[in-house]
């Protein structure tokens, strides 16, 4: 039986299980390490604790195998997005756009109006995507290593 969150089964969509983690830091690693040369720095996804972020019910996938995910975090006025990660071999597909769909749908149905989210400023392909989804641009904030590009978005 899968855990089916807000309707998140309609979107192709399913909640982490335990089963899942090998899967999670996989396509995370698969989909953050061709950056690593560019921002010169690890991905913080990469160096996150799967298994406690999918304990804690913030990871939900897509595929099987799995060939996406998200990782949100619930705060006072606002969903964060702290990761989307699709596989290079699932590129093309709509999967970060389903993705992104559900995190939308997921902030909604917690009663939450907005979304949040940071890319890296090195990582042009973000900036190109997210303004597609109806996030717009909050700020641009070094914190230690890492240059980011701030994000919202505000849902209707």
């Amino acid at each position: 039986m899968t855990d089916d969150v807000n309707g998140a089964g309609a979107w192709g969509i399913r909640r982490a299980g335990d089963a899942d983690v090998g899967a999670v830091e996989a396509v995370t690693d698969a989909a953050y390490r061709p950056a690593i040369e560019r921002i010169g720095v690890v991905p913080v996804p990469m160096r996150a604790d799967h298994a406690a972020q999918v304990a804690a019910g913030r990871v939900f996938v897509t595929g099987e195998p799995v060939t996406g995910l998200v990782v949100v975090e619930a705060r006072a006025d606002h969903l964060f997005l702290d990761s989307i990660a699709v596989h290079p071999d699932a590129h093309g597909r709509g999967v970060g756009g389903r993705l992104l769909a559900f995190v939308d749908a997921h902030a909604r149905a917690l009663g939450l109006s907005e979304v949040r989210l940071y890319t890296n400023a090195m990582m042009w392909e973000n900036q190109k995507i997210y303004p597609k989804f109806g996030y717009e641009v909050v700020e641009r904030r070094v914190d230690g290593p890492y240059d980011r590009v701030h994000y919202r978005k505000r849902l209707l």
